[in-house]
C-alpha cells in the first residue's frame, strides 16, 4: 500500500511510520520539524519520503493534495494535544489539518482514512468506567477537546468510502515527551499531590499497541463505512499505585500529599483566570489536568477486539520495562 501519515515526526506518528515501512508499505509522512524528520528517516528500516508542512497554513491543503496523489490510505495523527494553549493554535492543528486531509481524500478518491482522536471527548468531572464508543459525550471540557470533537464530526460526515476513528488513551513509550516525563517530573519535584488519595483508575496504552490497532484498521476489510474504536492496554492503573511503581522503577523518592478535590478545583480555576488576564502561560495546574487525576476513566475495548481482532500485545509490565530501558539510554546519550 501507499500510505500518507500526517504528524509523522510526532511520538505516535514516528512509531507508525517505522512499523509500516518495515512491512514494505510505501510511506509519505508530514511534519514541520526538519531535525525530527531527519531522525525519523535515519532510524527507519526502509526509504521514506518527508513532506515538510505546516498544517493550518495557507499552502498546507495544496501541498497535501499534491502529495496524496496515488495514495491508498491516509492516517491522520497530526494534532495539538495539550491542556492549555491558544484557541487559534488548536483550531489550526486539530480542525484545519483535518479539513486538509479530507480535501486530499476527496480529491483523489482515497478509499480509507484512519483518524486519531481522543477519549477526552468522554471526560467530565465524575467517574466513568468502561466507557463505550456510543456512550453520551458531555460538553467539551476545554478548547483541545472541543477541536478534537469538531474534527471527529468532520470525519463522520465526509464523503470517503471508509473512515475509522481511533480514540487511544494516554499513550506512552520511547520518544514520549508528554505523559511519562510529566509524571516523573512531578515525582522528582519532591511532593506529589494526590487528589482524593490517588484512588482514580486510569487507562494507559503502550505506543506499539496503538500502532497495532492502526495497522489492523488499515488492513482489515470492515463491512461498514464508519467505525469508531477505543484503544487501551486493557489494564487500568490506580494513580497512587502507578506513582509508587514509577518511583521504584526510576529510583526516585516518593513523597505524597493528599488534597481534597473541593480544595484543588477552585485553586485551579483561579490560576487559569490569572493566566488568561496576564501572560497567557499554562498555569501550574489546570482544572482539566487536576480532574484527570481525580476521577476514574476506563474504556471498553470490546468493539475493536471483536471487529478488528485487536489485543493489547505488549502488557503494561513489559511496556514499562521497554520505556525504562529507552529512558536511561537517552540519559547516557545526553
Amino acid at each position: 500500500m501507499k500510505i500518507l501519515v500526517t504528524g509523522g515526526t510526532g511520538f505516535l506518528g514516528r512509531h507508525l511510520v517505522w512499523r509500516l515501512a518495515s512491512l514494505g508499505h510505501e510511506l509519505i509522512f508530514t511534519g514541520r520539524n526538519p531535525s525530527a524528520a531527519k531522525e525519523v528517516i535515519d532510524l527507519c528500516p526502509a526509504p521514506i519520503h518527508w513532506l515538510p508542512i505546516q498544517h493550518g497554513s495557507v499552502q498546507a491543503e495544496n501541498l497535501l493534495i499534491e502529495a496524496a496523489e496515488g495514495v491508498d490510505a491516509i492516517v491522520h495523527t497530526a494534532a495539538l494535544s495539550a491542556p492549555w494553549g491558544k484557541r487559534e493554535d488548536f483550531i489550526k492543528a486539530n480542525v484545519e489539518s483535518t479539513k486538509e486531509v479530507l480535501a486530499a481524500c476527496e480529491k483523489h478518491k482515497i478509499q480509507k482514512l484512519i483518524h486519531i482522536s481522543t477519549p477526552s471527548v468522554y471526560f467530565e468531572f465524575k467517574d466513568r468506567l468502561q466507557v463505550k464508543e456510543s456512550d453520551p459525550q458531555p460538553k467539551p471540557i476545554n478548547v483541545y477537546v472541543a477541536t478534537k470533537a469538531q474534527a471527529e464530526k468532520l470525519v463522520i460526515i465526509a464523503n470517503i468510502p471508509q473512515r475509522i476513528i481511533l480514540r487511544p488513551k494516554a499513550i506512552f513509550g520511547p520518544w514520549d515527551n508528554t505523559l511519562m516525563p510529566r509524571i516523573l517530573r512531578v515525582i522528582e519535584s519532591g511532593k506529589v499531590p494526590l487528589i482524593s488519595q490517588g484512588q482514580a483508575l486510569l487507562d494507559v496504552t503502550y505506543v506499539e499497541n496503538v500502532v497495532d490497532a492502526i495497522e489492523l484498521a488499515l488492513t482489515k476489510d470492515l463491512q461498514k463505512s464508519l467505525a469508531i474504536y477505543n484503544v487501551t492496554n486493557g489494564e487500568p492503573q490506580k494513580l497512587h499505585e502507578l506513582f509508587s511503581l514509577l518511583s521504584k522503577e526510576f529510583k526516585l523518592p516518593l513523597k505524597t500529599k493528599n488534597l481534597p478535590w473541593w480544595l484543588v478545583k477552585p485553586i485551579a480555576h483561579s490560576l487559569e483566570f490569572v493566566s488568561r488576564i496576564t501572560n497567557g502561560k499554562e498555569p501550574k495546574i489546570t482544572a482539566y489536568g487536576a480532574g484527570v487525576l481525580t476521577f476514574s476513566q476506563t474504556l471498553d475495548i470490546s468493539a475493536i477486539e471483536k471487529d478488528l481482532g485487536y489485543t493489547p500485545r505488549v502488557k503494561f509490565s513489559e511496556a514499562l520495562a521497554r520505556y525504562k530501558k529507552w529512558y536511561f539510554e537517552q540519559e547516557k546519550i545526553s
